[in-house]
């Protein structure tokens, strides 16, 4: 999929070099050598995908893109902004059941991959910010008393009780840079929108 994608962007930007690299982006790797030889290179992290790390994980990603695009670098991120409650909870449980529709997902997965035995219409999706952690979290609570099988194991579950899928934390501005600093990146520049609600956040790698 990645030499396909390559093959099909370098037509339309025959002025750069397009390099593909299979890699985990949770570990090092190496960059091919004409990037690292490069003069300049600038890492950029689109979307708000660091929110879905846990915060050691986040300050181990940003490690490791320090280590991998070397010292006067820059990362460019992009991260959801903390806002007010009710936005975020309006987000995460849309009227139109979209997130409601992805989060049970999983347990499509589950019994797709895992021989499991979930029934779809017996849970539902609960999401809900966590003011002390700065993140939204999302569960699956079971609606009733019932057992589910996976992978030949059983699993009981209380009315009420939920499988916690997924948590998405927001930053202020503030404690994302200071996330960075605490690895070795200094921040060099910020953009939101007028709302404030989204962020993209550049830092520069000293040394």
């Amino acid at each position: 999929m990645l030499e396909q994608e390559a093959i099909e962007l370098r037509p339309d930007f025959p002025w750069l070099k397009v390099l593909p690299v299979r890699a985990d982006i949770t570990h090092a790797f190496k960059l091919p050598p004409a990037a690292k030889s490069a003069p300049a290179r600038v890492g950029f992290f689109p979307g708000s995908t660091i929110g879905n790390f846990e915060p050691h994980e986040a300050a181990g990603f940003l490690r490791n893109a320090a280590n991998i695009l070397g010292a006067g670098a820059m990362l460019i991120v992009g991260a959801d902004l903390i806002k007010p409650v009710e936005v975020l909870n309006a987000a995460y449980n849309d009227a139109a059941g979209v997130t409601a529709k992805f989060n049970l997902n999983l347990l499509k997965r589950i019994n797709r991959e895992l021989g499991g035995t979930f029934k779809l219409d017996a849970f539902e999706h609960h999401a809900f910010y966590n003011r002390e952690r700065s993140r939204i979290e999302m569960h699956l609570a079971s609606l009733k008393r019932q057992k589910v099988r996976v992978a030949g194991l059983t699993f009981e579950f209380r009315a009420g009780e939920t499988i916690h899928t997924e948590n998405s934390y927001k930053y202020s501005i503030e404690s994302l840079g200071a996330l960075a600093r605490g690895v070795g990146w200094t921040p060099a520049g910020v953009w939101t929108d007028r709302s404030d609600y989204f962020s993209i956040q550049a830092f520069r790698l000293g040394g």
